[in-house]
C-alpha cells in the first residue's frame, strides 16, 4: 500500500489553526448569486469599517470566509454570544492577534456589524438527487447552510475535508431517519472530536438532513465505489513491531508517552486524520523563548509571529507581544521533530507505528 502521509496538504495546516469553526446561517430562502460571491451586505457604518480594518483581511470583505484557511462569520450570533466574541477578539486565539484596544463604540457596532448577515450565498456542492418537489427545494436550501457551516470542516459534497471525517459514509448519517439522529448530533455538537454544537431551527435540521441524504446517494453512484482511505486500510501493520520502533528507532518516545500525551488517542482520532496526526501534528502548541534587554527571560506559547511582531501566552494567559528587532527569541516547533522523521519512514514503519498507535485507547 503506498505511503498515505503524503495525502496531506499544506492548507491542513492552516485549517487547524482557525479562529472560529462551525458557524451558523438562521434559516431563509437563501439569495441565489454565482458560486463564490456573497449574499447583500448590511448598511455600511462604523461596524463595516471596523471589520474592514481588522477582520475583512482573514474573513474575506463580506465575511463569507476564505476556505480552507478561514470560516466565514456569516451568522456568527448563532454560535457565539456577543460576550464570547468580545472575549476572542480581546484575547486573540491561535493565529489571530488580540486587539484588547478595541472596545467601546467600536467593539458595539462591530458585534452588531456581524448579527447583520441574515442571507445565504447559494453554494450548494450538487443538484438534488431527483428532480422537484418540496425535498429537493428543502435538500438545496441545506446545501446553501451546509456549504457556510459545515463544508469548512467535511468537504463541499460532504464527503470528508481537511479535518472532518466524510458524512457520506458515517454510521449516524446511515442509520438516520428523517433527520432524527443527525440533527442530535448537530445540535449536541461532539466535543472530544472538537466538533461545536449549532443552534439550529428544526426547519434548518431538516434541511441539512435532507442535503446530506442527496450526498449519501450522490457518493453511492460513484464508479467503483470507493473515494478515500477507510479505518481498515490502515490497520495492516504489525503492532509489537510498531511498539518497537517508537520506543526504539523513531525515537518518539522521547517526546511521547503512551500512558502520558496519547493515552486515548486512538479514541479522539482514528483512520487516516489519527496518520495525519503522527505524522504531521498541525496545530501542536510551539514554546516561545524570548529574552528582553534587561536579561529578563520570558516564556511561553507561541501565539503569534511575523517579520515584525512575536508574541506568547504567560502560563496565566496574558497575551504578550515585542517587535522582533528588540528582543531575542527561539521558538521550539514540536512539529519540526515530526518533519524531520519523513525522509526515514518506510512503508513498514508507517504502517506498524500505526498499528501500535490503534492500540492506545
Amino acid at each position: 500500500m503506498k505511503r498515505f502521509w503524503n495525502r496531506i496538504s499544506p492548507a491542513a495546516c492552516v485549517a487547524g489553526l482557525c479562529l472560529l469553526g462551525g458557524l451558523l446561517v438562521p434559516f431563509k430562502t437563501p439569495v441565489v448569486v454565482a458560486a463564490g460571491q456573497a449574499g447583500p451586505m448590511p448598511s455600511a457604518g462604523l461596524g463595516a469599517t471596523v471589520y474592514g480594518k481588522q477582520c475583512a483581511i482573514c474573513h474575506g470583505a463580506a465575511r463569507e470566509g476564505l476556505l480552507p484557511a478561514f470560516p466565514p462569520l456569516l451568522g456568527i450570533q448563532h454560535r457565539m454570544t456577543d460576550q464570547q466574541i468580545a472575549d476572542l477578539i480581546h484575547q486573540g486565539k491561535g493565529r489571530m492577534p488580540a486587539a484588547p484596544a478595541l472596545k467601546d463604540d467600536r467593539l458595539a457596532a462591530l458585534l452588531e456589524y456581524l448579527k447583520g448577515a441574515e442571507t445565504t450565498p447559494a453554494l450548494a456542492a450538487a443538484e438534488p438527487a431527483s428532480g422537484g418537489g418540496e425535498g429537493a427545494t428543502l435538500a438545496k436550501a441545506g446545501g446553501a447552510l451546509f456549504q457556510q457551516n459545515c463544508a469548512f470542516c467535511h468537504g463541499r459534497d460532504a464527503m470528508g475535508g481537511e479535518t472532518g471525517p466524510d458524512l457520506t459514509q458515517s454510521k449516524i448519517v446511515l442509520a438516520d431517519v428523517s433527520g432524527d439522529k443527525i440533527s442530535q448530533v448537530v445540535r449536541e455538537g461532539r466535543i472530544e472530536k472538537k466538533m461545536p454544537a449549532f443552534n439550529f431551527s428544526s426547519q434548518e435540521l431538516s434541511s441539512l438532513a435532507a442535503f446530506i441524504h442527496t450526498q449519501v446517494l450522490a457518493a453511492a453512484a460513484h464508479k467503483g465505489g470507493r473515494r478515500g482511505v477507510t479505518v481498515a486500510d490502515l490497520q495492516t501493520g504489525n503492532v509489537e513491531q510498531g511498539k518497537s520502533y517508537f520506543n526504539g528507532a523513531g525515537g518518539c518516545a522521547k517526546c511521547h508517552s503512551p500512558t502520558g500525551d496519547l493515552a486515548g488517542v486512538a479514541t479522539r482520532f482514528e483512520g487516516l486524520h489519527l496518520e495525519e496526526r503522527m505524522l504531521y501534528p498541525w496545530g501542536a502548541k510551539s514554546t516561545l523563548t524570548v529574552t528582553l534587554p534587561s536579561g529578563q527571560v520570558v516564556k511561553g506559547t507561541l501565539a503569534y509571529q511575523d517579520e515584525f511582531t512575536v508574541a506568547l501566552r504567560d502560563e496565566s494567559g496574558t497575551y504578550r507581544s515585542w517587535s522582533v528587532d528588540r528582543v531575542k527569541f527561539t521558538v521550539d516547533d514540536p512539529a519540526e521533530a515530526h518533519a524531520a522523521q519523513f525522509p526515514k519512514y518506510t512503508d513498514d514503519d508507517v504502517h506498524n507505528l500505526m498499528a501500535y498507535l490503534q492500540t492506545l485507547r
